[in-house]
């Protein structure tokens, strides 16, 4: 038996905004019949095609400083490329971080990403491309 993760929390000064934000970069959406609202304390994002399953929760936390490490997600393009997904995520806020494209070689690495409130994510090659080598 294995385990798999049922939520990924973010420790975060605004949840409202930051999982507005993180919406139209997974393509989730608000839990059914629970909408997340400007004020609440917690929000919940789920995809759409899965909502059991990669969930994403947005905690408020007390704290000025929010500790460095508060969580790290790498993503991938379900269709398209690694580049086209981290120039979409660019334009929609994004701040690049780090480039490890080709580190290992032509066609490996990942782009480090930040979204708006620092937290640090990697843009991974696709399933695609990793498929042709």
């Amino acid at each position: 038996m294995t385990s798999r993760i049922a939520t990924v929390t973010v420790d975060c000064h605004d949840a409202y905004a930051l999982s507005e934000w993180w919406k139209p970069v997974l393509g989730y959406a608000d839990v059914p019949d629970d909408p997340n609202e400007p004020g609440h304390e917690e929000c919940l994002i789920v995809d759409p095609d899965d909502p059991g399953h990669g969930r994403l929760l947005f905690i408020e936390v007390p704290d000025d400083e929010l500790p460095a490490k508060r969580l790290h997600l790498d993503l991938e393009a379900r269709s398209g490329t690694r580049d086209e997904e981290v120039e979409r995520l660019l334009a929609h806020g994004a701040v690049q971080v780090d480039d490890q494209r080709g580190c290992y070689g032509p066609g490996t690495g990942w782009v480090v990403l930040a979204d708006p409130e620092g937290n640090l994510f990697c843009v991974v090659r696709s399933e695609a491309e990793r498929a042709t080598g």
